[in-house]
């Protein structure tokens, strides 16, 4: 599926209600922490840490942290030493955070306050990503947040859990609603809201495939993103983008991007 089309995302919109984005968010951090969706993202998120001498991650976009917990715990047990990440996003999902950062010791912090991806304050260092999130912008915002990052010499990485494909889309369909109503009970933390909204006023699982649809279909294909890339101007910088990963919810796109202190940028697309 090499086609992208900018449609509307429910939990985007500033009139959605913030318990249901939250109770969709909630889902997906549990899908992506239960698969592992981001484990094949593991290499490159090393690289980018080895690449800057960097052990912090700030995270963009967080959602509700969506497998950054493992993610976090992994790339600690890869490099030998303790890897730190701060969560932020535009609507901080305080409660998820607050949990991640009680299970992770403190590993795992967050800033309270929204932080726009587009110009992310000077005191906020470390290595940059985004999960699952980059699709939602239109390529003109995009590109402003690689941007944002040259311009700060950021090392950045994007990932999206997913191959992009027609049969991931038929599959959301089918088996997604069993899923949910399964799986609802097991989020944590606990909240009443999220069994309301789910099986007295099904709001978050219309959203879910709403929004999931609508995902697949936003989603970056690498070409593009490394297309996004190259039009970014000032430091020169490493850039790669490609597919990796296999098998069900283990599929990751990506782009990477890391200052180069020689005279070229290197680019690299697979997949």
């Amino acid at each position: 599926m090499n086609i992208r089309l900018q449609l509307f995302e429910l939990e985007d919109q500033q009139w959605f209600p913030h318990v249901v984005r939250q109770g969709m968010q909630d889902y997906l951090r549990f899908m992506i922490s239960t698969l592992s969706t981001y484990e094949a993202a593991l290499p490159l998120l090393e690289e980018l840490l080895m690449k800057t001498q960097q052990q912090h991650i700030t995270d963009l976009c967080s959602g509700a942290g969506g497998g950054i917990a493992g993610i976090r715990a992994a790339l600690s047990k890869r490099m030998g030493v303790p890897v730190r990440v701060t969560l932020t996003d535009l609507y901080p999902n305080l409660d998820a955070y607050e949990y991640l950062y009680n299970e992770s010791k403190g590993t795992i912090t967050f800033v309270p306050e929204p932080v726009n991806a587009l110009a992310v304050p000077d005191q906020l260092h470390g290595v940059r990503t985004i999960f699952s999130s980059f699709h939602h912008f239109p390529p003109h915002i995009a590109q402003n947040i690689l941007q944002d990052a040259v311009d700060k010499k950021a090392a950045i990485g994007i990932f999206e859990g997913a191959k992009k494909s027609w049969t991931e889309l038929l599959l959301l369909w089918i088996t997604f609603p069993i899923v949910i109503i399964l799986v609802t009970p097991f989020i944590r933390p606990f909240k009443l809201s999220r069994l309301f909204f789910t099986y007295i006023i099904p709001l978050i699982p219309i959203g879910i495939l709403w929004d999931g649809t609508v995902s697949l279909l936003r989603i970056y294909p690498p070409k593009k993103l490394m297309s996004l890339a190259k039009q970014v101007k000032g430091a020169k910088y490493i850039w790669k983008a490609g597919r990796t990963g296999g098998g069900p919810g283990k599929h990751v796109i990506y782009l990477i991007g890391y200052p180069e202190g020689s005279e070229q940028v290197n680019e690299q697309v697979s997949g």
